[in-house]
């Protein structure tokens, strides 16, 4: 048996990237060089976070599971709530046309699995008590589950050594990777092959890779194997057979889970396109599937706050309701016509109230202050602007901190924080299997920066403390 896999070159690639990787999860480590790998970013400090509004956060994330999955099955709300934005967004109408591709062909699989991650800041302006609104939702390549899991410990050793004991035991335990591993393993089990694989879906180069083998781990400790491959793998090998099985490599997956083709740039071709239709139109469980993937879109987030929207996918359901509408910020239209022109003029009178947001994920692509003025004077009069939405600015405190980065000085930074909320849910026809919040991360940059996550190279990990 061993002499077969040391003759398979292919297989012993994937073991070797798979071994370093371990060998760097686990501490197995030389010192080859001044700094081989370097540490992710991280604040030297926890950073205090009221309990209440914490809480908060976690109770309302499986209210925002279901909405997403509710969303994701209404394709006459998808149908007109993106409306305008695919009139002008390329990517956004690329997406759609494979959406209602797949509802025309009918959906070869019955089981829905969701992981999402719930953006929030706190807001604070005008010395008021700190309230929970929600920045954004999402639901593809949710990031840092993996990494969030292994904060806590940090923290709590920096405190220690601080001296700050008490402080130290009021750093909550974190593990989102595990709970992202569940909800993938409860549709792999559904999917009902143990010998079909969990494929991740993911870059060339993945600067984040410790991020997706905390949760590979997670998984292969329930002894459900794992592939890595990119849309050019998938296009060379993959196929569907007469039952819409999908195999890559010869290997049936059954779940394709997606770090890669949020962004424009992920579809280098058509072939990239052709792809993502196959693996939608395939048995594999997909996550997302293309409809959940436009439930996390900006214009959906802006059209949900309208007056009585909510209520379409709670009936009946008063104080869920109200408990999500409480997280929402102002978030403004502008498609053509009356009320967009409205939010133009609001957002070139008083540009520094607001965030202008284009449908793009990946952190760094969002428009404040004066810029906002720059960008709407120029569409202001054409069709161009309905791919954005408008959003009343959060305005959190303040709090001092440390951020520690590769190669950059030491020194105090005046910081914001964003608090993510991890959840996962797993339905099957009609039945919801699994609802659950499943863990948190926090991430905070210098008040200096205005947008960024830590993949772009602004914020940093952190962890809340709760006071």
């Amino acid at each position: 048996m061993l002499n077969e896999v040391l003759m398979n070159t292919a297989l012993i690639k994937d073991l070797a990237d798979v071994a370093k990787d371990a060998a760097l999860l686990q501490g197995v480590l030389m010192r080859a060089q001044e700094t081989l790998v370097s540490y992710a970013p991280f604040t030297l400090f926890p950073t205090p976070v009221p309990k209440a509004v914490f809480l908060q956060a976690l109770a309302v994330q499986t209210h925002y599971n279901t909405l997403v999955d509710r969303i994701s099955q209404d394709s006459e709300f998808l149908q007109e709530a993106l409306a305008s934005t695919i009139e002008v967004d390329d990517f956004t109408a690329r997406l759609f046309r494979i959406h209602q591709q797949i509802l025309k062909e009918g959906r070869s699989q019955s089981i829905v699995l969701g992981l999402n991650r719930s953006d929030f800041m706190l807001d604070q302006k005008d010395g008021q008590a700190a309230s929970l609104k929600q920045i954004e939702i999402n639901t593809i390549a949710a990031s840092f589950g993996g990494l969030s899991s292994q904060t806590p410990d940090l923290h709590r050793l920096v405190l220690k050594v601080a001296g700050r004991l008490e402080e130290s035991r009021r750093i909550l335990n974190n593990n989102p990777a595990a709970g992202l591993a569940g909800g993938i393993a409860k549709a792999w089990e559904l999917y009902g092959s143990e010998r079909a694989v969990i494929m991740f879906l993911v870059e060339e180069n993945q600067r984040n890779i410790f991020d997706h083998r905390y949760v590979e781990n997670e998984l292969w400790k329930r002894n459900i194997r794992t592939i890595r491959r990119r849309f050019e793998d998938v296009s060379k090998t993959g196929t569907l057979d007469d039952n819409k099985n999908l195999f890559v490599d010869g290997q049936e997956v059954a779940v394709v889970y997606f770090r890669n083709g949020y962004m424009p740039q992920n579809y280098m071709s058509e072939q990239s396109w052709d792809t993502r239709l196959l693996m939608e139109r395939s048995r594999a469980v997909k996550c997302p599937d293309i409809s959940t993937h436009l439930a996390g879109t900006k214009k959906v987030q802006q059209v949900l706050a309208r007056p009585g929207v909510l209520e379409r996918f709670f009936p009946g359901q008063p104080q869920v309701v109200e408990q999500i509408r409480a997280t929402f910020a102002g978030l403004y239209t502008l498609d053509m016509g009356p009320e967009g022109d409205t939010t133009v003029e609001m957002a070139l009178a008083e540009p520094d109230k607001f965030v202008l947001k284009p449908q793009r994920e990946g952190g760094g692509n969002n428009i404040y202050g004066s810029e906002i003025c720059q960008v709407l004077e120029g569409m202001k009069d054409s069709t161009e602007r309905m791919a954005y939405i408008l959003m009343d600015k959060i305005h959190p405190r303040p709090v001092q901190n440390y951020l520690l980065r590769q190669d950059a000085p030491l020194k105090v930074s005046n910081c914001l924080s964003e608090l993510g909320v991890f959840g996962a849910y797993v339905r099957q026809g009609k039945e919801m299997v699994m609802n659950e919040c499943v863990g948190h991360l926090l991430r905070t940059k210098s008040s200096e920066h205005s947008d960024g996550g830590v993949a772009a190279g602004v914020a940093v990990l952190d962890n809340p403390l709760l006071i």
